[in-house]
């Protein structure tokens, strides 16, 4: 077992992503290079919620590979399987168990409230799949059963944790005490990274065009392609102003990720300078990060990440197990 997950020293970490598409630099900065940091101070558990992602329609072949490419994008980014737990969310069954459990006391108010489910259902609300309704309940799952501390999530998933944080008050109240109440950790507001076609919105895996975003694996030439066709604002000086000038300070919040540079001295560097110099550097320095990642990222086989999947999940099994017959015996059902 994890020595940072078992000795119960550290608070415990639990995050994931959906296998549902490419990742993006949105996705490295948001989530990856933050959960990297987190496993000094934690025991982190890091699971490809690869159930979420089914929500939605999914090519089965094209599902299995992006499971394999979501868990190498974890360790190109610097995830440790030897620090961090990393396993497949469908490998524990207790996670369907438990979401089922949590499902009877879930009520439709609790569901309706959820803003994801309103946005990704639009106007065909009537026909979507249940799992589309019922998947925030799944995540309350994913969280609880393995006495998580701490949530990093961003501030539109904010919401998801308030619901694992009232189903456990709920279950505790009725049944007694068996759910620790999670907290959440909001991400940086500076690692938040809108689309390259829109900058109202964030940069997202399930975009309709890949112009939408810089993906992880996109060659250097194509990324810089990108960004040199991204939109920009009226006007020509390369000043950061969120509110009037978007397009302009999600490119300069880009390249000060990217560069670890102050947006401040970014700014007094192109200070005079159009944007059609700023893009090309901008392109320049993409590829910088993009390079080396990549060589990381293609240096781990299928097989390696199917071995550490299925160490994983025999780290996480019990823990999950162990959270599972405690639910059941305070239900009765033991």
């Amino acid at each position: 077992m994890n020595n940072n997950i078992s000795n119960g020293v550290k608070k415990i970490v639990f995050s994931g992503v959906q296998p549902s598409g490419v990742l993006h630099i949105g996705n490295y900065f948001g989530a990856l290079q933050q959960w990297v940091d987190m496993q000094d101070k934690y025991g982190c558990i890091f699971c490809v919620v690869d159930y979420h992602a089914i929500t939605v329609k999914q090519d089965p072949r094209q599902l299995n590979k992006n499971i394999i490419n979501t868990v190498r994008a974890y360790l190109a980014s610097g995830i440790n399987p030897e620090r961090s737990i990393i396993f497949q969310q469908s490998d524990i069954s207790a996670h369907t168990e438990l979401a089922w459990i949590l499902n009877c006391i879930a009520r439709i108010s609790d569901l309706n409230k959820m803003t994801q489910f309103k946005e990704k259902s639009g106007d065909s609300r009537e026909n979507v799949g249940v799992g589309l309704f019922a998947y925030p309940v799944l995540m309350a799952a994913d969280i609880l059963l393995y006495n998580t501390d701490a949530v990093p999530v961003g501030e539109d998933q904010k919401q998801h944790v308030e619901l694992s944080r009232a189903l456990a008050r709920r279950f505790n109240a009725q049944f007694g005490h068996t759910f620790k109440i999670p907290e959440a950790i909001i991400k940086k507001e500076s690692a938040r990274i809108m689309g390259l076609d829109n900058p109202a919105k964030k940069m997202s895996k399930s975009a309709a065009s890949p112009a939408n975003y810089i993906a992880l694996t996109d060659k250097p030439e194509v990324a810089a392609k990108k960004i040199m066709r991204a939109v920009t604002d009226s006007g020509k000086e390369i000043k950061f102003n969120i509110v009037k000038r978007p397009a302009i300070a999600n490119l300069l919040n880009i390249y000060a990720l990217l560069a670890g540079k102050n947006i401040k001295t970014l700014e007094r560097e192109y200070a005079g300078r159009g944007y059609g110099d700023f893009k090309k550097d901008l392109g320049k320095v993409t590829g910088e990060f993009l390079s080396p990642w990549q060589k990381k990222y293609y240096s781990f086989s299928d097989e390696e990440i199917k071995k550490i999947l299925k160490a994983g999940a025999e780290q996480a099994r019990p823990l999950a197990k162990a959270t599972l017959i405690k639910t059941k015996k305070n239900l009765g059902l033991i």
